[in-house]
């Protein structure tokens, strides 16, 4: 797990490793190694033995590693062995309670006056948020400061601490505070509102249209991985998530199960990296 403990792709991991636990007879556990972009948790699995005993549970952030830094150490899709995507989830724009704005709408006419004073903080470079934030600030003709963390409780705590004003990341991790009023939970990414909070707005119905930005999440192995033990892990996994959706523990944590063979994940995952670039492209991004 490359990000820390407590965020949106940590429970989910900890759901599915209980899940794999039971049905398998496994001891899983779920070891939090947050930093460097998540290369230092990627790294454990980049180096492990093709044994099928150390995995990595990631987001998109994985495959977006060579857009995001300038020496990434390694490709993140060639140097690993593509296992299971296991699901999707919307994502939530939250703010300061300190900021006057409660819509969309207030929030860009705000941070118009004095965009130097904004900063949107995000969980790591190249994550959905990430991405969805760049967005953000070309829909709305704004260019507004991205400020990395090395997770999202860090950079949650910052933004209910008024340190900065705005995070965009996945339902299930801002929710909690949002709802506690402890940050202003202003609109979702995704093109329909999210069943885990039906009274919060799209970007669209804010009046921010053209935002469709879902988090996603897969296992990893290392390269190399054999087939027929990368086959064995999608069954396990697949059965795992079915499980987990059809008991609606997936539903509670605002996410939509995704079972797909390591062929597809693959093919999705080329696709979501170079869609990306695109955008990180014509944001001039400049990796780190």
């Amino acid at each position: 797990m490359p990000f820390a403990a407590g965020g949106g792709v940590d429970v989910f991991a900890r759901l599915l490793a209980e899940e794999l636990r039971q049905k398998n007879g496994l001891t899983v556990v779920v070891e939090n190694r947050p930093g460097a972009n998540g290369s230092i948790g990627a790294h454990q699995t980049l180096n492990a033995e093709p044994d099928g005993t150390t995995l990595l549970f990631s987001a998109g952030t994985h495959v977006m590693a060579q857009q995001v830094m300038k020496s990434a150490p390694y490709d993140p899709i060639a140097d690993f062995t593509s296992i299971a995507r296991v699901g999707e989830a919307p994502m939530l724009l939250v703010a300061s309670p300190k900021i006057a704005a409660n819509t969309i709408a207030e929030l860009i006419a705000e941070a118009r006056k004095g965009q130097d004073k904004w900063t949107f903080g995000t969980s790591a470079l190249g994550a959905p948020g990430h991405l969805a934030e760049l967005d953000f600030n070309r829909l709305a003709g704004l260019n507004l400061l991205i400020n990395p963390y090395r997770g999202t409780a860090p950079a949650l705590n910052d933004v209910a601490g008024g340190h900065i004003q705005l995070l965009i990341d996945p339902v299930l991790a801002l929710l909690p505070l949002a709802r506690a009023k402890q940050v202003k939970g202003l609109a979702v990414t995704t093109a329909k509102r999210t069943a885990l909070a039906p009274e919060i707005p799209t970007m669209a119905e804010s009046g921010l249209n053209g935002m469709d930005h879902s988090s996603w999440y897969g296992v990893w192995g290392p390269k190399k991985l054999p087939a027929d033990l990368t086959a064995d892990l999608n069954g396990a996994i697949n059965e795992a998530v079915r499980t987990l959706d059809g008991e609606g523990k997936l539903t509670k944590i605002g996410v939509a199960a995704v079972t797909e063979t390591p062929p597809q994940f693959e093919a999705f995952a080329r696709s979501y990296r170079d869609r990306n670039a695109d955008l990180l492209k014509a944001a001039n991004f400049q990796a780190i």
